[in-house]
């Protein structure tokens, strides 16, 4: 009887071991470690999607794709080539130019502090980074490529199974998928923020001080003096990004009716005829590297851009009424050279050098 017992109590300690074994994690699982983003000290907390938490496993390797040229279908270009960081995150060209040679319809944009917004692109298509780095790959006028192609590189690399399992504790390489791969690139490009050293907030902090120029370019960029003209930009350009997700039409197109704009813009994705022309007002911060200017990049620069507002742009049945009393408000040519010189304290040198925004190859 006691032999029995005793038998009966070691069989449940091992059936307690058992089961204690296989609640523990496996030895092979990874637990990703999260990535703290530096911000200047006057932004918010970035909005970031449960699915897909920074981790800094997540964002190297989103570094790594992001430059990868081998995901294109020729092995020539990668996301980064159409996102200097030379040229705040843009390519320098008035439209983007693909693998085949063929020249994209808009301009560039940058990616500096791209995880603030909710409308990417200059229409607002896409709303998640996620859904964005899944469609340069197979654009046909971009990277040209299909992700089974790209997907059989990352497979078959030395390195991207191993970076994988970090990132997402992906133990078998066939197991990688795309939306695996838009998360780690998405997680880079969340990343790619300003570094709050540029002039513009250095002077916030108390660290610096405007030249009377600049000090008379942000008085009429944010309207704070009632004897300098407001030259409206703020309302479209809000502080401290310098930019913000509403659409509009800023003139830069004569049309006599809503149907007549050769770039529907916002309007082609909401089908409202009233959307026509809008576009996005994209951040500022950096403009002094971004050049060429508007989605169709037609102004080569900052004094181009100036002119152009001053003017009051050109009649269209939904041009914003900002762009137009603009033109009554009483700038001059000292207040254009006044606005260019402050909107280049928005440049960020500390960018450019952060080694985390080069080439890792």
């Amino acid at each position: 009887m006691t032999s029995c017992k005793s038998s009966y109590l070691f069989l449940l300690l091992i059936v307690a071991l058992v089961s204690c074994e296989e609640e523990q994690p496996s030895v092979e699982d990874y637990i990703a470690t999260p990535y703290t983003l530096s911000l200047p000290d006057d932004y918010a907390a970035m909005p970031i999607p449960e699915d897909n938490p920074l981790t800094q496993e997540g964002v190297d390797l989103g570094h790594r794709l992001f430059f990868d040229k081998r995901l294109s279908g020729d092995n020539t270009q990668s996301c980064a080539s159409c996102h200097l960081t030379s040229k705040g995150f843009t390519d320098g060209k008035r439209f983007s130019v693909g693998i085949d040679g063929i020249a994209g319809p808009r301009s560039s944009m940058s990616l500096v502090d791209v995880g603030y917004t909710s409308e990417l692109f200059w229409d607002g298509r896409v709303n998640t980074l996620e859904v964005q780095a899944l469609l340069p790959i197979e654009d046909p006028i971009e990277m040209h490529n299909t992700w089974t192609n790209a997907l059989d590189m990352i497979r078959e690399d030395e390195l991207y199974p191993e970076l994988f399992r970090k990132a997402f504790n992906i133990k078998d390489k066939n197991s990688i998928t795309k939306e695996d791969a838009a998360k780690a690139i998405a997680q880079y490009e969340r990343a790619i923020v300003s570094s709050g050293n540029s002039k513009f907030d250095r002077v916030m902090r108390n660290q610096d001080l405007f030249t009377p120029e600049e000090f008379l370019g942000w008085s009429a960029f944010t309207d704070d003096d009632p004897f300098v003209p407001d030259a409206e930009c703020s309302h479209c350009h809000a502080l401290p990004i310098f930019g913000s997700d509403e659409f509009s039409n800023n003139g830069i197109q004569e049309a006599q009716t809503l149907e007549d704009f050769s770039d529907n813009g916002r309007g082609a994705v909401t089908g409202v005829a009233f959307d026509n022309g809008k576009f996005k007002a994209p951040s500022l911060r950096n403009i002094e590297l971004t050049a060429p200017y508007m989605h169709d990049g037609r102004f080569e620069t900052l004094e181009e851009v100036i002119d152009h507002y001053m003017s009051g742009g050109k009649p269209s049945p939904n041009k914003d009424p900002l762009i137009s009393a603009i033109a009554t408000n009483g700038l001059n040519e000292d207040h254009k050279i006044a606005l260019i010189a402050f909107l280049k304290t928005l440049t960020d040198p500390d960018l450019q050098e952060n080694p985390l925004y080069q080439d890792p190859f």
